[in-house]
């Protein structure tokens, strides 16, 4: 595959990432060690694209100048946040507004802790994104699953009759919700999201909205803040945001906590300041300032590129392996394929990838019971390598299709 010639930035190569601290690699080479040379791994959310050269240039000539001591923000990072949001999002936040976190999961673990006790119920629609559950179980509170209904062609949306339900029910107090959604990769309408916000607010429960995808948006798309609906639901609604996902920034762990109530921001803030989760380190800073001025061309190549990629996923399982069923993204760079009609339990589906086809994902378990038999493939990756994986995978399924 040629390189594409009208793009400015390099989406044809990636680097190797063998034993430099890479978690998706690691991971992949602790299940299985004798791993064929030229794989790669499809599952933890970072990508396989360089970083944009402006934040690794940036990065490089910041710290000609730098003294690696404590860090707090500055008047051009909070400026960089407030226009991101401004003129990606059309919406307006002031500084005061903004509470850092070393990562969004570090800011849901410290809501749980801030707004419920001990036994109180914290609501999740799965499948969803573990460390949702992870956050209530591992602080003691109940686990409250409103599952997203899911029609036959594996299209996924809320419950809202179940949700009001629990929502009403005293000793629900949170909602963590997933917008845009992973693994299922909805980008939620935003009379959706209005109406999920409305219910909550009417009944006193407070919403995190994890909206870390929120500029992954596939063509045809939009993503809407849930806070930015009205004045009342912005009052009711944690939001999170971060360059990471979007800028592949994850190991630099920069989260943007938008609260707009100022009650509420002050009791999260005690959390956050109790659990010591209010920190950020200075290369941080200052690569999520370079990626919020400087790096809208990368980000719209990358969006062309994800949005080649995902094509060419649900194209070659529609044209090869119908029964695996695929939907295209809205939003996220990560496909979830329904492998159920396989006939595998979970642990012989994972060993099948791993062991056989050497096509590493997230397997759909992972985000509770509603993902059995589903996976999740990160498409972030060049689209040659990703087309090598898919035939790997094809070869693969055709043996054991062979064999049954």
């Amino acid at each position: 595959m040629s390189i594409n010639k009208t793009r400015k930035y390099d989406f044809e190569n990636t680097l190797p990432r063998k034993n430099i601290g890479s978690a998706k690699w690691e991971l992949m080479y602790q299940w299985k060690p004798d791993v064929s040379d030229g794989v790669i791994p499809l599952s933890v959310a970072d990508m396989e694209f360089k970083n944009p050269p402006e934040i690794t240039e940036g990065l490089k000539e910041y710290l000609d100048r730098l003294i690696l001591g404590y860090s707090m923000r500055y008047a051009d990072y909070d400026n960089a946040v407030i226009n991101w949001l401004k003129h990606k999002h059309d919406y307006t936040v002031s500084p005061e507004m903004i509470i850092q976190t070393p990562g969004v999961v570090n800011a849901f673990f410290a809501a749980v802790n801030a707004f419920t006790e001990k036994g109180d119920g914290v609501i999740i629609m799965r499948p969803v994104y573990y460390p949702f559950s992870m956050a209530i179980e591992m602080n003691e509170r109940e686990l409250v699953n409103c599952p997203l209904l899911c029609d036959k062609d594996n299209y996924y949306t809320i419950d809202y009759e179940k949700f009001e339900s629990l929502a009403k029910q005293p000793k629900n107090k949170l909602l963590i919700f997933c917008s845009p959604h992973n693994p299922v990769g909805r980008v939620w309408k935003k009379e959706e999201l209005k109406k999920l916000a409305e219910i909550a607010l009417e009944n006193n429960v407070i919403v995190f909205s994890d909206e870390i995808w929120n500029d992954i948006i596939m063509p045809g798309y939009r993503h809407t803040l849930m806070a930015s609906i009205s004045k009342e639901i912005g009052a009711n609604t944690i939001t999170a945001t971060a360059p990471s996902k979007t800028f592949n920034v994850a190991g630099l762990a920069t989260s943007n906590i938008i609260v707009e109530n100022e009650t509420i921001r002050k009791k999260y803030d005690e959390m956050l300041q109790r659990m010591r989760s209010s920190s950020v380190n200075a290369l941080g800073f200052k690569a999520c300032e370079i990626a919020y001025t400087q790096c809208d061309k990368w980000l719209e190549e990358l969006l062309q590129v994800l949005d080649t990629n995902q094509r060419l996923v649900k194209n070659y399982f529609d044209s090869n392996f119908p029964m695996l069923k695929s939907r295209f993204i809205e939003g996220t760079y990560l496909q979830w394929v329904d492998f159920r009609s396989l006939g595998m339990d979970n642990q012989t589906l994972e060993n099948f990838m791993h062991n056989e086809a050497q096509f590493f994902t997230d397997e759909g378990y992972v985000f509770g019971p509603e993902g059995n038999g589903f996976e999740r493939i990160n498409v972030g990756c060049p689209t040659k390598i990703l087309q090598q994986h898919l035939e790997m995978l094809g070869d693969a399924l055709n043996k054991k299709l062979l064999s049954l």
